[in-house]
């Protein structure tokens, strides 16, 4: 079976304004268009929102986009999953309560993501990287996305991973 990558809303912010400008490396920006059609990319509900709340080239390239395969976090077996994924940080001793508090906000997306890639089989691209060594006598605030998805038995990779999985060669 093809692996299936749902993409993190970082994927898109961080290469636009680090890596990949629109006016240096358009042939990224084709390439990945045309990736963000087929059958096995998937962005969510709510990782749209955040790159279309930019208002800036970004978004404007985005809203071109044909045919995009958007994830709807409202899907049961998603919002179920989402419950685990906040149960998870409620009763780990290495997550502390603004760790929950923080990923208990509606419109944060990493919750959502681990969630849906879990519930769905998706692989999850994200540039976040691991916290590292966490410790129940420092219990941590900022929960990474890595983490947290290695519980649920998610895969996370990074850009560069996909684009080497979809064939992106950098063009200029």
């Amino acid at each position: 079976m093809e692996e299936r990558f749902l993409l993190d809303a970082n994927t898109f912010i961080t290469p636009f304004k680090n890596y990949y400008p629109f006016d240096l490396t358009p042939g990224f920006w084709t390439q990945l268009a045309l990736k963000l059609q087929r059958d096995s990319v998937y962005i969510l509900d709510v990782v749209k929102n955040e790159v279309m709340k930019g208002e800036d080239e970004l978004s404007e390239w985005f809203e071109l986009i044909d045919n995009v395969k958007i994830v709807d976090r409202r899907n049961t077996i998603i919002i179920n999953k989402y419950k685990e994924v906040l149960e998870f940080l409620q009763e780990s001793p290495l997550y502390s309560e603004r760790a929950l508090r923080n990923w208990s906000n509606i419109s944060v997306a990493d919750p959502w993501l681990i969630a849906a890639a879990s519930a769905l089989g998706y692989t999850l691209v994200t540039f976040e990287t691991s916290a590292g060594i966490i410790s129940i006598n420092s219990p941590s605030g900022k929960p990474k996305i890595p983490d947290i998805a290695k519980a649920f038995n998610v895969n996370c990779v990074n850009l560069f991973y996909f684009m080497r999985k979809m064939n992106i060669a950098w063009l200029g």
